[in-house]
């Protein structure tokens, strides 16, 4: 029993000091994967979060998806889903959650951190003060737990606001922006007038439900009581819910930071007004039997705001795919704002412009310019409202504050702040690093060395592309379509495809390939064929002249035509796809993106990919076969197509597949890490969408590692996910490794992007 008697001087609450080397306020899913990235280098991390459960937008308490570069398939950002610890959790969801449940995601989330012994979690405790030592630097934190009523004082010598609402950065006083900038500042045609309003507002979603029997509903009081404006403007389907309802949103004239409460207020009034339409207007009698399952009761907040590092990201940096020396992460959203008047506006609920490939984020981009010790993650980076349209989408912050870790490391072994970090040479150590653990930027070479690199590879087979057997469906041409083609120097495009046309016509050919040999915008028309085609079945082929130059992606192109049909192949083959020239309404309005002229956006056309289960390649044949899957493609440092496949892939009728390294002395192993393909072009949405697997159809399933006397040294069964790092405590000494990898499937050879020896 407690008893405690009166005290005229009050009482104070517990409190707790904790010290960390770098302290995470926001677990968001930047804080989170930031979170978990630092605590694997090694670095002792508190992750503090406001709410119950992480992930933020993408956690059960607002249900968004979480997307990046990819656009939901909707872009020409080939091959761009973001990787590392976000990437290890889509492929995770996807094979516990293929039906998108938020909640399972706040499980995997949760128990991610929870596995990292470096990392202390601290839920529900919202960060109110900043102590700073000197002008420029902070000391520590103080957070509050509601829960257990403590206060905690969280000290380190380096801290990273990932709050949303930077409120780390805004008390010790950092400069910030709030709102758009005027076009002349950053020279940003697509920079908004007030008219148009300066912020993004706020969405909350609600999901339904069929109950199996009529259901009636009687709104609160304070529902709105015409929503006949919202639901025309926003065609809005009744079978639409969750985070479809994106354009559900409110607040952009308003204070997205201190009137949040009065912005869910009038959302919530939007909601059940909606569903009060819905209900009781007559207008849609398929809802009968539909109920509401659940409403968000916290607003997911897009923008309030920004915070200015060494370098501010902006327009030109999105378009024209500008480089940067400190480049440590990447983007490819399009340039996405929003009326601010949100459902209240008769304009359309957003403006996205896409580019024609992905664009680096520099790390000048990633701290305060004030504070010494302050990284800036998620939301809140140093970037214009233009560019911050683009950056501010999950994957694509949660991809930039997986680098963090790393570079506190730097730090303190050098001693040195962020931004002397960034503007050093040391950056490029950096850079070197985080490419050796399979961290993209576009645009860099990697030149990470391990034992691998030592080691004399060979492979019981190679993977010689001259044909996809025409085993699949049949493709109507209603859209031009394409097989993209890994090309070298000197390689000449002779392709040959089975077709049916319902009359006598003419196909046009084209071979193409993109300005960039990074990007997958097939631009430039290397030359054109026109081929007759006759009634019925047959073989047509495209005989190109042209000489491909450099190594890069070409685009063998059947132009529309509703009268012909093209086989396709059931074949999944790594670094190879078809796509078409369509659109994905949810990201576009047309199969070509025409900007206005002042606005300093490409015109270009949208060349897209169908996602599984539909056919992933047509069926064709070479002339001559392409060989882009050599043994050698093992230790090149790339773990994702890039200008070419970057990866080894084993002939399909190998009974087993095996790549052998061979060093000239025996050397001792501690460590090995394979990279396999988990298909970096799907999205891998978090969250309602369903993916048709659970497991991705390329990647490697099944292998055994064997030393040089033929010992079992690993055997995996089962894998499903994209990197496996095997540590072998007491180190193996051996003069050769064999790495045996079984098929995924008949149809699917197995691929293999890196191979990495410590």
């Amino acid at each position: 029993m407690i008893k405690s008697e009166f005290s005229s001087v009050g009482r104070s609450i517990q409190e707790r000091s904790l010290d960390a080397d770098l302290v995470i306020v926001g677990g968001g899913i930047a804080g989170t994967c930031g979170a978990i990235a630092a605590a694997r280098e090694g670095l002792k991390v508190i992750l503090v979060q406001d709410r119950p459960v992480l992930g933020g937008n993408a956690s059960s308490e607002v249900r968004l998806w979480i997307l990046g570069a990819t656009s939901s398939m909707g872009n020409n950002n080939r091959w761009s889903r973001e990787g590392g610890v976000l990437n290890e959790i889509l492929v995770e969801n996807m094979y516990r959650n293929p039906d998108g449940n938020a909640i399972i995601l706040d499980t995997i989330l949760l128990e991610k951190v929870k596995e990292e012994q470096n990392l202390i979690l601290l839920l529900n405790t919202a960060v109110y003060e900043v102590v700073k030592s000197e002008a420029d630097i902070i000391r520590s934190v103080i957070g509050f737990c509601s829960q257990n009523s403590t206060r905690y004082i969280l000290s380190a010598p380096y801290f990273c606001d990932a709050s949303g609402d930077g409120i780390v950065a805004f008390q010790a006083g950092a400069a910030f922006r709030m709102g758009a900038e005027s076009k002349d500042e950053f020279d940003e045609g697509f920079a908004p007038d007030k008219e148009y309003g300066e912020l993004l507002g706020h969405s909350i979603y609600f999901f339904t439900k069929d109950a199996g029997r009529p259901i009636t509903f009687t709104a609160p009081s304070y529902a709105l009581k015409d929503v006949s404006s919202i639901v025309k403007y926003r065609s809005y389907d009744v079978s639409d819910h969750g985070c479809k309802l994106w354009w559900l949103e409110y607040g952009g004239r308003l204070d997205t930071i201190h009137q949040t409460e009065e912005i869910k207020w009038e959302l919530w009034k939007v909601i059940y007004g909606i569903w009060d339409h819905v209900k009781n207007s007559g207008k849609y009698p398929e809802a009968e039997t539909l109920t509401l399952e659940w409403v968000g009761h916290i607003p997911g907040k897009r923008e309030s705001r920004r915070f200015e590092g060494d370098y501010m990201l902006s327009q030109k940096d999105v378009v024209e795919q500008l480089h940067h020396p400190d480049a440590i992460s990447y983007g490819g959203w399009s340039l996405d704002l929003h009326p601010a008047d949100g459902v209240f506006s008769d304009r359309p609920g957003c403006n996205q412009w896409h580019s024609k490939g992905v664009y680096q984020i520099p790390l000048r981009c990633l701290y305060s310019k004030n504070i010494k010790n302050l990284w800036l993650a998620g939301r809140i980076i140093s970037a214009s409202h233009v560019a911050f349209g683009s950056a501010r989408v999950m994957a694509t912050v949660s991809y930039s504050a997986q680098v963090l870790g790393l570079a506190t490391q730097y730090c303190l072994r050098k001693a040195i702040t962020p931004s002397e970090l960034a503007n050093s040479s040391s950056v490029q150590e950096l850079q070197q690093e985080l490419m050796q653990k399979g961290h993209f930027i576009p645009g860099l070479i990697a030149q990470g060395k391990n034992l691998a690199h030592q080691a004399k590879l060979s492979s019981t087979s190679e993977f010689r592309l001259m044909e996809m057997a025409a085993d699949g469906g049949w493709q109507k041409l209603e859209y031009s379509a394409s097989q993209l083609l890994p090309g070298a120097a000197g390689d000449q495009i002779q392709i040959s495809f089975e077709v049916e046309s319902v009359e006598d016509t003419i196909l046009t050919f084209q071979l193409r390939s993109s300005e960039k040999p990074y990007n997958y915008t097939p631009e430039v028309v290397l030359e054109t064929r026109e081929v007759s085609v006759s009634k019925g079945r047959s073989t047509v082929i495209a005989e190109f002249d042209y000489v491909i130059g450099v190594e890069q992606y070409v685009f063998a192109c059947i132009l529309k035509n509703e009268l012909v049909s093209i086989k396709t192949s059931n074949m999944f083959l790594t670094g190879t796809m078809m796509l078409m020239n369509r659109y994905n309404k949810a990201v576009a309005t047309s199969g070509v993106q025409l900007p206005p002229d002042d606005i300093g956006i490409d015109t270009f056309e949208f060349w897209l990919p169908s996602r599984r289960p539909a056919e992933q390649n047509l069926a064709f044949k070479l002339t001559k076969s392409l060989e882009p899957f050599k043994v050698s493609n093992l230790t090149n440092g790339y773990c994702r197509p890039t200008n070419k496949t970057n990866a080894w892939v084993a002939g399909v009728e190998d009974p087993d597949p095996c790549v052998r390294l061979q060093w000239d002395q025996p050397v001792q192993i501690k460590r090995i890490v394979l990279f396999f393909d988990s298909d970096f072009d799907h999205p891998l949405e978090s969250t309602l969408r369903v993916h048709p697997e659970r497991v991705v159809p390329h990647t490697v399933r099944n292998y055994k590692i064997l030393s040089d006397k033929g010992q079992l040294i690993v055997e995996k069964t089962g894998n499903y996910q994209t990197v496996n790092e095997v540590f072998f405590d007491q180190g193996i000494t051996t003069a050769s490794i064999e790495i045996h990898l079984e098929h995924p499937a008949h149809n699917v050879p197995v691929a293999l992007f890196e191979i990495q020896v410590f």
